[in-house]
């Protein structure tokens, strides 16, 4: 194949808008030639650069839409320090439970692992093609406040809706406005068998009648339970541990 037209192949690929392609044809096409390729098995290498290409940047554009606070993945995720029990952190990571519209309540001291598992999910979720929404407890409830000013509370909650699974943390850290506990309420509702929550919190779910009114927290509770896992971590904090044994910080250099 003369160069002439391999600049020609890449140029018809830049109009038919494959990018992955038109990237990899030169190197691909040279292989060809010089392997002799059957010209299917060219057109089958340009095809698996494209869907690849398309898949990475698939990830990488609902990862960004999901708003994850840090960044924390299962590659950071040490399993042997965490209190919960390893067959059940193998469990919920093959995120059957997502597939099955179900919701994940993890509770637990502070510095325990909660926000870390939900995020690793979250970002594991996504490599797997599913959407996700990431939200602290109060972030939900400024932007209930926001749009109920403007009358457009179910355009939001339906645009959250787009989301395969949701995830809410920092629950029982900070006081519960009447917006937030409300926010909390329409979230879990919309959602209910029809998306997944996975939900962090310092209280277990029976004592959040102690941070917003009995009603909306029972009408809250029993739509979130009713297809959960409930998982509830024990121990001292990892982060306050790792900080006393002079770990998570680097060395100051001169």
């Amino acid at each position: 194949m003369t160069g002439a037209a391999v600049d020609e192949v890449v140029e018809l690929l830049k109009t038919l808008r494959l990018p992955h392609m038109r990237r990899h044809a030169p190197d691909v096409l040279a292989t060809a030639k010089a392997q002799r390729w059957d010209p299917a098995e060219a057109v089958r290498a340009l095809l698996v650069e494209e869907i690849a290409g398309r898949t990475a940047s698939s990830i990488t554009t609902r990862r960004n839409a999901a708003g994850f606070p840090t960044g924390k993945t299962f590659n950071t995720w040490d399993e042997t320090i965490s209190s919960i029990p390893a067959p059940t952190q193998r469990s919920l990571a093959t995120l059957e439970w997502i597939d099955g519209r179900e919701n994940l309540v993890v509770c637990g001291p502070s510095g325990t692992g909660k926000s870390h598992l939900l995020e690793a999910l979250g970002h594991a979720a996504i490599e797997r093609g599913a959407h996700v929404y990431w939200f602290s407890l109060e972030a939900l409830g400024t932007l209930v406040h926001r749009h109920r000013v403007d009358d457009t509370m179910t355009r939001a909650i339906r645009k959250i809706m787009r989301a395969d699974l949701i995830c809410i943390d920092d629950i029982g850290l900070l006081p519960v406005s009447a917006d937030t506990a409300e926010a909390l309420y329409r979230v879990v509702d919309a959602a209910y068998e029809k998306r997944s929550i996975a939900l962090s919190s310092t209280l277990h779910p029976a004592g959040f009648d102690e941070l917003m009114p009995k009603t909306i927290a029972n009408a809250t509770v029993d739509r979130l339970l009713h297809h959960a896992h409930v998982v509830v971590t024990t121990g001292d904090s990892i982060r306050l541990t790792q900080a006393t044994r002079g770990k998570g910080v680097r060395p100051l250099t001169r």
